[in-house]
């Protein structure tokens, strides 16, 4: 078993706390006037996929958890389960929703992802960081308004709803950050 502390943190390392097994998504040090200097956390919890934020005493010690990562690609909804291929052995592989979180928000057909193992027991997927999805529905925007930071909410080709600048069309194609679920860029416009 190795043990890490908090002064050895690294977005994408995986830690047991409390039982749990939780990947690092964001780290920050902290150093308040009065008493020690504490690490702000952001926790994913791999089996579950959500997320906490903890802070912990600087120097706590915790365990690592060194799990498998194996590429698969999502290819279809088959009921109460995906169906994703293993980019090695092209088996197919079903996994419930409930395994795959909130991640099934960004996951359309095609994408790669890692699949997580620990001791040969399948954890949940790692999405890549950045996805590109099309643009359903959304209200419409006002025109020449490109500068401002003014948003509004719209509808994904995956049905995660997201909030985007106003001068983004239904048929545009956007890049989401898959960790906090925000808006990055408009990839491509609507023909």
């Amino acid at each position: 078993m190795v043990t890490i502390d908090t002064s050895d943190f690294k977005v994408g390392l995986c830690i047991n706390v409390d039982g749990e097994i939780y990947s690092i998504i964001w780290y920050q040090h902290h150093k308040p006037g009065k008493g020690g200097a504490v690490m702000r956390t952001k926790l994913k919890n791999v089996r579950s996929g959500g997320i906490i934020e903890r802070t912990f005493k600087s120097g706590e010690k915790f365990e690592l958890v060194d799990l498998v990562r194996k590429k698969k690609q999502y290819m279809y909804q088959a009921g109460d389960n995906l169906v994703f291929m293993d980019m090695d052995t092209f088996e197919e592989i079903h996994i419930s929703k409930h395994q795959v979180g909130d991640a099934i928000k960004f996951l359309k057909e095609g994408v790669e992802v890692e699949g997580l193992y620990l001791n040969e027991e399948f954890l949940g997927i790692e999405l890549p960081i950045a996805v590109e999805l099309k643009v359903i529905h959304t209200v419409p925007g006002i025109r020449g308004d490109s500068v401002s930071n003014v948003m509004k909410p719209a509808t994904l080709e995956t049905g995660a709803e997201v909030s985007v600048p106003l001068f983004i069309e239904v048929g545009d194609i956007i890049k989401i950050d898959t960790r906090t679920g925000e808006y990055i860029e408009r990839v491509e416009t609507k023909k």
